[in-house]
Formats: structure tokens, sequence, C-alpha cells
């Protein structure tokens, strides 16, 4: 599907503020721009952006109700009660489950972790662990990355004398559970100033709060940052504020010493030896961490990352990475099954502005990736359902700017349970409400969504031209890292490029474009690839200037430009 390319110029009062900053860096222009782009207006902004400092962390003290999970914590711990560490079984629940778990484990000992089974319980706090959780005589759980809605069972906890912690970071309904103490930076009224916390997030900043008020040096807690990293990039919540301190140092401590779990991680997906990127985590680490729970259990990615021996990581390191194998299989087989429903059926999904597609026989684990990969092809709200436990369980993703959480919203009185993110839902529903779910969802998103957002667009940050992609450029460009929501790689622009004349199509079917390309402001020849792009290559080779967007890869992390390559977005033969 072919973007929309968009580029809105800097406003007047931006101009006054990039013109003030291009002093500073005169030798690489665009740098200015891109800089004003991300709300940075000064020198004192840029310095704290290129070198982000973890004394700019928050006080944890600043989000309401910290100082009465510590307090509780702190109690429990001078009762001696059992303490249990819940919490979801994707890459934020584990990973927060595993921070939170390891580091009280060095001040307390009565402490166990607890993540329930995709299948057999299903999403966050339930009855079942709840009765498990009193036969063995918790006193205080600690919820991670879930438990915002858990209001009966929560409730049910307490008339058993378990006092719950919810460390969360999902949209909460007007009610909240009866919980000693709510963490979540999104609550209506909270004045937290990064409300856009991972899940794991929340958790290091409840550990933050405990250390503090015990007088504990941070040294430890920071330490396990890389947790937070691979967190923040695995749920995508925004790279902006205090969630890029804490992602810039994480991966930081996953280049330098990470966590023995991680260790065997990056071994055992070829990243030994090499810089890791934010890229890396989305695209290696958190898949093969995520497989655990959607393929058997997301307590096993827990004994992984809490785990103390070399061996014992790397043989448990091995048996989630086949895991991921076997998931990927998985994903393939029911993606293909899905786009032949629809095509199949295409008089009927055409029309529509939502996909809404069912199969009982489809693996829970896998009707995320699902959704995604359909949103990705067809540029809609998808949902994608199968039979779980009685239940039509589902998985939503959403299109760039459209809120799916509303849209599953408006037909709450059809859902047994659901939760989530503007880009992300999970429901659950009964067999029976499929029907009247498809075409009240349909209805929603037909009224409320713009005609924008059903096709690709692509945000241009700058145009260059290839004279200014040069060595300074590239390193100060380097210091835009980490990358992501709020802080996206700059997206470049350069108008009336040609074929060096030795590009190729490449890939095992032909259908990616390797290019050599120069324009007529530089001898350069700068290097890119062209993925799934074929359909260009005849005027490509016929020697006519193109336009293209694109993304600068740093491939082997040296100051040369020769160690770059053009990532090509979209393609448009000059007019």
């Amino acid at each position: 599907m072919t973007s929309k390319w968009n580029y809105a110029p800097l406003t007047y009062e931006e101009q006054k503020s990039e013109s003030q900053l291009a002093k500073e860096f005169a030798d690489c222009p665009p740098i200015s721009q891109l800089l004003v782009e991300r709300g940075i207006t000064s020198l004192e902004e840029a310095e704290k952006f290129f070198h982000p400092s973890l004394k700019d962390l928050y006080d944890p003290f600043l989000m309401p109700d910290m100082d009465k999970a510590v307090g509780r914590l702190n109690k429990a711990m001078g009762r001696k009660e059992r303490i249990m560490v819940f919490g979801d079984y994707d890459v934020d629940g584990t990973t927060a489950v595993a921070l939170v778990f390891k580091y009280l484990r060095q001040y307390y000992s009565n402490i166990d972790y607890y993540i329930p089974t995709r299948y057999d319980e299903g999403y966050g706090v339930s009855m079942r662990s709840i009765d498990m959780a009193a036969e063995q005589g918790v006193k205080l759980i600690i919820v991670l990355d879930c438990g915002i809605k858990a209001n009966e069972e929560i409730a049910y906890a307490k008339s058993l004398g378990i006092d719950f912690i919810i460390c969360d970071h999902h949209v909460a309904d007007d009610e909240l559970p009866p919980a000693t103490a709510i963490l979540n930076p999104k609550l209506e009224g909270s004045t937290y100033p990064c409300p856009h916390l991972s899940g794991c997030g929340v958790g290091f900043k409840f550990m933050q709060g405990f250390a503090k008020s015990n007088g504990i040096p941070m040294n430890d807690l920071e330490g396990m940052l890389d947790l937070v990293a691979v967190s923040i990039a695995a749920d995508i919540v925004p790279m902006v504020d205090e969630n890029r301190i804490m992602a810039y140092h994480g991966l930081r401590r996953l280049n330098s010493n990470p966590n023995m779990g991680l260790r065997a991680i990056i071994r055992i997906c070829g990243l030994s030896n090499r810089e890791i990127t934010i890229s890396d985590v989305i695209f290696k680490i958190g898949p093969r961490i995520n497989a655990s729970g959607r393929m058997q259990s997301g307590a096993e990615a827990v004994e992984l990352l809490v785990a103390r021996d070399v061996a014992d990581a790397y043989e448990k390191g091995k048996a989630i990475d086949q895991y991921n194998k076997d998931r990927k299989e998985l994903d393939k087989r029911i993606t293909e099954e899905a786009n032949a429903i629809l095509e199949k059926h295409d008089e009927l999904h055409s029309d529509r502005k939502s996909i809404v597609i069912y199969n009982k026989d489809w693996h829970k684990g896998i009707i995320g990736i699902v959704a995604s990969r359909l949103t990705e092809l067809y540029y809609k709200p998808s949902v994608v359902l199968t039979l779980a436990n009685g239940l039509a369980t589902g998985s939503s993703r959403s299109v760039q700017g459209f809120d799916i959480y509303k849209a599953v919203d408006s037909t709450r009185d059809l859902l047994e349970n659901f939760g989530g993110h503007p880009y992300a839902v999970g429901l659950s529903l009964k067999e029976e409400n499929i029907p009247e779910f498809i075409s009240r969802f349909e209805s929603y998103v037909a009224a409320n969504i713009r005609p924008n957002q059903l096709e690709p667009q692509l945000d241009i940050d700058a145009y260059i031209t290839f004279s200014e992609i040069t060595p300074t450029f590239i390193n100060t460009l380097r210091r835009f890292n980490p990358f992501g929501p709020g802080n996206n790689k700059p997206v470049f622009c350069t108008h009336g490029v040609m074929d060096f004349g030795t590009s190729k199509l490449v890939g095992k079917n032909l259908e990616h474009i390797k290019f050599e390309l120069v324009d007529d402001t530089s001898g350069k020849v700068f290097n890119g690839i062209a993925f799934n792009m074929a359909e260009h290559f005849p005027y490509i080779h016929s020697q006519k200037p193109f336009d293209i967007c694109y993304t600068i890869e740093d491939n082997k992390h040296q100051s040369a430009t020769s160690s770059i390559q053009l990532l090509i977005k979209s393609i448009r033969p000059r007019k």
C-alpha cells in the first residue's frame, strides 16, 4: 500500500528557536530542525536530550499513592508477612515481575512471584490465583502490568485478609479496585510528570520509592534498568522524558553488563559483540521473551530473568528460543488462514472500515500478532478472535491516530472483560455476542475514523541533499538514540536521486531493490535497500530521476558515511 507523504514546515515561533539552535549546529543544518520538531528549543534542553541523566528522573513520591504503597511494603517486611509479586505474561509484565522480585529478594526472603497462564487462567488477577495465594499464607500481593480493572477479585482478596498494591499503566474504569495503593500515572487526576510509563517502569518507580524511604543507595536498582529498557521498547511506550532516560541507561547496561537471563538471549540471537539497539530489543530480544507466555508459560521468562547461574540461564534461554521458533510457524500459518478468509469474502470486507475475524481453532497466544499483521496489510483497525475456556477471546490493534480502546469500550455491554491502550486492546465475550460485536464495532469505527487514518502516512522530518549527509551529521544523528514513539527515527526526503547504474533486484523472489544512489549535489555514492518495492525497478533502471523517503541506518557504528545504509520507505518518480 502506497504511503501518503506529509511534511509540516516549522511555524514562525519554531523557526525563531531553530535559528538560535542553528548557530550551535552550523556544520549540519538539519539537526536544529530535528531538535525543534521534538520540542527542544534551547541549548540547555538540547544538552539534556543528548546526555540523558539519571539525576533527572522524577521523585517517585510525586506519583499518587506512592507513600501508601511504600508504607504497606515496609509494614509487610517488618511483620515478616509473605509477599507475592504477580504480573502479566507478556514482556512488560515478566520484566516488571523479574525487576521487583529480584530487587526485593536482596532485602527480604519471604517473597515469591506468580505469572498466570494464558490458557488456564487468562489475563490478569483471577479468583483462582487469589485462592492459591491464600493457601500459601500470602498477605500482600504486588501486582504489575495488570489489576486496574480487577475490582471483584481484589475485593474478594480483601475479604480473605490479602492486601493489594497495584502497579499498572492501563486505562482504568471510573470505579477503582479496593486496593491499599494504586500506582498508575494514567489515573484521572494524576499529576505525575511522565504519564506514559511502561508497567515495568511503574514497578521501577515503586522500588525507587522503597529504596528512598529506607535510605538504600540506588546503584543496585539502576543496574536493573536493562529490564526497564526491554519493557519500554517491547511495549512501544513513548520514548520521551523519563522513559527515554531509563531506556538510554538501560541500553548502556544491555551493552556492558546485562542481566544474566538477557545475556543468554543476547548470545542465542546472535547479538554478542555488537552494539544492541532499541530495534534489536523490538525484533529479537522482546519476541523471545514474549514467546514464553504465548506458547507455554510466562513464568519461564521470569525464571530466565532472575536466574543466578550462567549455565542454567543459557538452557532456559534455549528453551524460550524454541518457543519463538514455534511461534513463528504458527504466526505464519494463522496469518495466511486469516488472509484467505478475507480474500474469499472480499465483497463483505472491502467496504468496511474495520476487520473482525473469528476462528475457534486458532492459537490464543498468536492472535495479537495476527491482528498486527492484518492492520499492517489492510490498514484498518483489526480484531482477531478465537475460543478459549468457553469464551471468544480476542486481541485488537489499531492504525495510527485511531483510539481502538474507545471503539471496544463502545461495546462494553457485550463483553465479559477488556483492557488495554489506544492502540491495542484485549477482550473476551460470549460466542453468541460476536455478530452484534462485529456490527457495533464497525459502526463505531465508520463513524469516528478519519479518511486519512485509513491509509499509511509517512511523516517527513526534513528535506536534505546527499551533500548534507556528512560524518559530522551522522555522528550527531546517532545522539538522537534511543528512538521510539515521540522520538521516532527521522525520515528524510531527497529529491532527484538517480541509480548509479549498479542497483539490482535481490531476495528469494527478487522482491527487494539494493541501491547505489547519487544526486547532483555530491559525488558520493550511497547504498540503500527498499524492501518489497520491485515494481519500481524498471523506472529506476531507466536512469530517470526519482524522489525517496528514507531513514539512515548505521551498520558498522563507524564515523564514515560508508558505514551507513539508506532504508528506503517510499519511492516516487520525479514529475
